[in-house]
């Protein structure tokens, strides 16, 4: 059923060659919200809101404990009569609908909400319509164009194990996020975002302004999405020094060391510091806090023309090696978002990578585990913080579109590990997708996140898509896939883009009409497999045929080996597709006999590569 949703829709689309586009999203563009260009339509509109979190957090019990006011802004031009929250740590309440199984200390009584009100309205906490992650309030209608105070007080206990995307890592330091109630997105295609978390997929929120103030033991510090209001009250002097150094040099600064940790004088000298971040025009807020790790930084300018500098913090445990090389790693991911791929400079203040327990991204955070492999620390380390720019500055709604964020992090790692460590090559994703392809798990890409889970998840939000764009960059030449991905973040950057807002803002700025293969890759079911069909001598040139098994447009990659056993390699992109032929002719000169052709390359996945090799006779 997932495989053919789309073959009754209407089409719409840049140029000639149209997509199928689904009627719920058709209907954004009736009402002016989007346009088929790519651009945002002239009645375009997105809800905010300004969060103002205090919190307590006891590393020793693990209970958060806090208020936050929130608010609410109504820019749709509905009359809203509820308002839905997100209360992501009910993912561990007893009960609750989760998409792998927790360990039975974890399972608790998820978010206690002891007061909340809604302007002049106070609510009976002990009625209040939770339902897992969701809770939906009936309000007094909230006009269009108006706004809502919202004030909440709630605690929850932070789980010790079980660790999905939060929790604590070990004694003496933890990765709080999701910790506070939030309004949930209430936009322009779907209303209220009414899906439940489970664990698995992930986020959407809105473009909110956060001030955030953190109390936590001496001894601990705090690193956090935003800034540090109030560092030279709650580090000691030298460290405060430190930071500021680290903010305007490009080498490695040692904020905190292992000797330092000894001396127990980094924090002000309080039972307890309260820690004041704010962050401006993001889509979530993080902290993580630690009094026994180490704290490297370096800073570089993203933007040459403001000369704007962003900080990349490392902080650690001190046992794991492997930490020792990530400050630099982090350094080169940002500077080459900065000025090679995406090229577009670095858009915050600060990123810290925080030693922790998952494989997860956050606005200027990064929560990742130790690993063995240096080649798998680099690869670790820029992925997540690719996602700076997907999903975070374009706003995505992942908890659908998986794709949209998790296949730009797959390409960035592919593009940017080389640059980090010069030779190695990153193979992720690559082979799970030519084995797994057109079997009954391998969905087309654009099948709902929420619709799937296991191998079709995986394929579909990571190796396929990434492969796609990287086919379009090679289509397209690295001047114009830029120019094309740059109309797509000048478009939707701190906004909400929907895919038909990517696939034809890239259309616009190509200034080409590329859905014959956005449709072959991101909608059509089908394979890739490439076979070399024949080769043959043809007076001065040699003809090698390649055929199309599979419908999956790939490039075509050709290692000729000659007699004397010099090699030489041809390419073609997957323009060579574009007219719907099943075979392609490759000519080159016969000025030595060929020995062997063999067809096939690291990023273009074959699904039987037993058809890829001739040897001649």
């Amino acid at each position: 059923m997932l495989a053919t949703v789309f073959v009754c829709f209407n089409t719409r689309s840049f140029g000639q060659q149209t997509l199928p586009v689904p009627l719920n999203l058709q209907a954004t563009y009736a009402k002016g919200t989007r346009s088929e260009d790519g651009k945002p339509g002239p009645k375009y509109w997105q809800n905010t809101a300004d969060y103002n979190l205090k919190v307590n957090f006891d590393p020793a019990t693990r209970k958060v404990a806090g208020t936050v006011m929130i608010t609410y802004v109504n820019n749709s031009p509905d009359s809203l009569q509820q308002i839905w929250f997100k209360l992501y740590p009910n993912l561990y309440q007893n009960g609750a609908a989760r998409a792998s199984a927790i360990k039975a200390t974890d399972a608790g009584e998820g978010m206690q909400i002891q007061k909340l009100s809604v302007g002049e309205e106070a609510f009976d906490v002990a009625k209040l319509p939770i339902s897992g992650t969701n809770m939906a309030l009936k309000i007094k209608p909230l006009a269009p164009k108006q706004s809502a105070r919202i004030a909440i007080t709630y605690s929850y206990i932070l789980n010790q194990g079980s660790h999905t995307r939060t929790g604590e890592i070990e004694p003496g330091a933890d990765f709080v996020a999701y910790f506070f109630p939030r309004v949930a997105v209430y936009d322009d295609i779907d209303g209220w975002n009414k899906f439940a978390y489970n664990g698995s997929q992930e986020f959407y929120n809105d473009f909110c302004k956060f001030d955030a103030e953190i109390t936590v033991p001496r001894n601990f510090v705090v690193w956090a999405t935003g800034d540090l209001q109030n560092t030279e009250q709650v580090l000691a002097k030298k460290y405060v020094k430190r930071l500021h150094d680290a903010e305007k040099k490009d080498g490695i600064t040692a904020i905190i060391q292992a000797v330092d940790l000894q001396q127990h004088t980094i924090t002000a000298a309080n039972a307890t510091n309260t820690w004041h971040f704010t962050a401006q025009n993001v889509t979530d807020f993080v902290f993580a806090t630690s009094d026994h790790y180490v704290w490297q930084a370096t800073s570089l300018v993203v933007d040459p023309k403001t000369k704007r500098r962003t900080r990349v913090d490392a902080v650690y445990n001190p046992k794991h090696k492997d930490f020792q090389e990530v400050a630099q790693f982090g350094r080169k991911t940002v500077e080459a978002m900065s000025y090679t791929f995406p090229k577009w400079p670095f858009p915050y203040s600060h990123e810290t990578v925080f030693d922790g327990l998952d494989q997860m991204e956050y606005p200027m955070m990064v929560n990742d585990n130790p690993l063995d492999k240096r080649e798998d620390v680099i690869t670790l380390t820029d992925h997540e913080i690719f996602h700076t720019m997907f999903p975070f500055y374009m706003g995505i709604n992942e908890t659908k579109y998986g794709w949209m964020d998790e296949g730009w992090a797959t390409i960035g790692e592919w593009l940017i590990s080389p640059l980090i460590e010069p030779g190695y090559v990153d193979e992720y994703g690559i082979e799970p997708y030519a084995r797994a392809a057109a079997s009954e798990v391998d969905l087309p890409i654009t099948t709902l996140s929420t619709q799937q889970t296991g191998t079709a998840f995986f394929l579909n939000s990571y190796p396929k898509p990434g492969l796609g764009y990287l086919y379009v960059k090679d289509l397209l030449g690295d001047e114009l896939f830029t120019k094309a991905l740059h109309t797509y973040i000048q478009n939707w950057n701190g906004k909400h883009p929907m895919p038909y807002d990517f696939f034809n803002s890239m259309n616009a700025g190509a200034g080409q009409n590329l859905n014959w293969f956005w449709q072959r890759w991101f909608f059509d079911n089908g394979y890739p497999d490439l076979a070399i069909a024949n080769v043959v001598k043809q007076g001065s040139q040699y003809q090698v045929t390649v055929e199309a098994k599979g419908t999956k447009p790939l490039p075509v990659d050709l290692t000729v080996t000659f007699a004397d056993n010099s090699t030489q390699k041809i390419h073609r992109n997957v323009g060579v597709w574009e007219k719907g032929n099943k075979t392609v002719e490759v000519n080159f000169p016969a000025e030595k006999v060929v020995k062997k052709v063999v067809l096939g390359s690291t990023y273009v996945p074959d699904n039987n590569k037993k058809n890829n090799v001739w040897e001649g006779k």
